[in-house]
């Protein structure tokens, strides 16, 4: 048997079947798809590779999914901390955009962001803001597997201008892209409090004609269920249900503010939820129930947020905040367990974007989407137990190497298709420029 790529490991946890960690094995990779899991010693024997990776400490996991993000922010890391959402959205974010947001800022900042993922072991994200298009030529040059949200949102923007422009758009991006095989678009209507019904009524009618997935921030703070009630005499997801837009194919982000009964209904919609921890944590946004959402059957995936409310897109650091989080929350110590955690941050979120038959776990015949992680140090020293070493003790700078796709991005913690000193040269530039405007902006 021939492969381009074996890779040999002491440990390889494939998220799928739940529980599994398979010792001493190899991944067989081949035009970019795994097609081979199998012990070394028979790997060895059985397997003709091009190339042979030998990896004597690691865990090979399938990559890392942040299911929700908006990478261009990346160039906002630190301008705006410490404060409610509303706050830091009208009186720091919303204005940064409405004077910076241009090709350049999306492209130099999804580059930015996509290496930062890169180096912490993320191979897919999914993302909102704009320009999307511009983020996904960016991923296409950078090899990452990259799902577009095709933003919409009631005001104007440098994007498009009313949401009859955003939803042209919006068909155009999904056209640009279609038969790109790494690369998605779906609809990303942004807030229940942004986009008003009949922008939303379409996205339904688009969604649904195109079979794409809507994702969409919802019930993030009590500011947004008040505004709900205030303007419509509903709750937001009352509302999103009475316009037909829960269902399997709709993702929710942020979820902090939910009832009982909001549980059960969207549990029996079929609904999936992104869980964004550290940013709900920072803006003191509120607590997502995720054990109880997984006690009523939803699908719950994990997403950084951006990295101006984060402040990281480091994945590991957001299963540990996940894990413990979500036990305090539950008051139960075994609520959301290490491997729940890692299920979260692959499969789940390639259930909740449509790419289960392509990536999320490490099977035959899905796409080769792999992260290695080096437990061989002090810090993973000694060992037990390999996955809760991933959730609770591993650091993002322990991620070696990591392939999309069978291609290698990230070669002993060295980009092979981003150029380093560029990338810090641009975030200086962008700095520079912003703190400028900043303290004009302050005069």
């Amino acid at each position: 048997m021939h492969a381009d790529t074996l890779i040999h490991a002491p440990w390889i946890i494939p998220v799928e079947p739940a529980g599994t960690v398979l010792e001493q094995h190899a991944i067989a990779i081949d035009q970019g798809c795994i097609t081979a899991l199998l012990p070394s010693t028979q790997a060895r024997e059985q397997i003709q590779a091009d190339a042979i990776v030998e990896l004597p400490d690691h865990a090979l996991i399938p990559g890392l999914i942040n299911a929700h993000t908006h990478t261009p922010m990346s160039l906002f890391r630190g301008m705006a901390d410490d404060m409610p959402l509303m706050d830091w959205l009208t009186r720091h974010i919303w204005p940064a955009e409405q004077r910076w947001i241009s090709p350049e800022f999306v492209a130099d900042g999804s580059r930015l962001a996509m290496a930062e993922m890169i180096r912490s072991g993320t191979t897919c994200f999914n993302d909102m803001y704009f320009f999307p298009d511009v983020t996904g030529q960016v991923a296409q040059d950078a090899g990452m597997r990259a799902v577009l949200g095709m933003i919409l949102i009631d005001f104007p923007s440098a994007w498009a201008a009313d949401s009859d422009d955003y939803l042209d758009k919006a068909i155009k991006l999904h056209d640009r892209f279609r038969n790109e095989p790494l690369i998605k678009a779906i609809f990303a209507p942004h807030a229940p409090y942004s986009v008003s019904d009949a922008p939303l009524q379409r996205v339904r009618t688009l969604a649904s004609e195109l079979d794409l997935p809507i994702h969409m921030h919802v019930h993030e703070t009590t500011d947004e269920i008040q505004q709900g009630l205030d303007n419509t005499g509903q709750r937001p997801l009352a509302r999103l249900e009475s316009l037909n837009l829960l269902g399997p194919d709709f993702i929710a982000v942020h979820m902090t503010q939910l009832e009982d009964q909001e549980i059960d209904r969207f549990a029996a919609s079929g609904s999936h939820l992104v869980h964004c921890p550290e940013s709900n944590l920072k803006l003191a946004s509120g607590f997502c129930p995720v054990a109880r959402l997984f006690q009523a059957g939803v699908n719950v995936a994990l997403g950084t947020d951006g990295a101006a409310s984060n402040n990281d897109l480091d994945m590991l650091g957001e299963m540990k905040t996940a894990a413990l989080l979500g036990k305090g929350v539950a008051q139960n110590p075994e609520a959301l367990p290490a491997p729940q955690v890692l299920a979260m941050a692959t499969l789940n979120g390639a259930r909740a974007l449509g790419l289960e038959d392509q990536t999320g776990s490490l099977e035959v015949g899905k796409a080769a989407d792999i992260t290695a992680i080096d437990l061989g140090q002090l810090e993973t020293r000694p060992l037990f137990d390999p996955v809760s070493h991933i959730v609770y003790a591993a650091g993002r700078e322990l991620v070696s190497d990591v392939w999309v796709n069978g291609c290698r991005l990230l070669r002993e913690r060295t980009l092979t298709r981003m150029d380093h000193a560029r990338l810090l040269a641009s975030a200086g530039q962008w700095q520079e420029k912003l703190i400028e405007w900043r303290q004009s902006d302050a005069r």
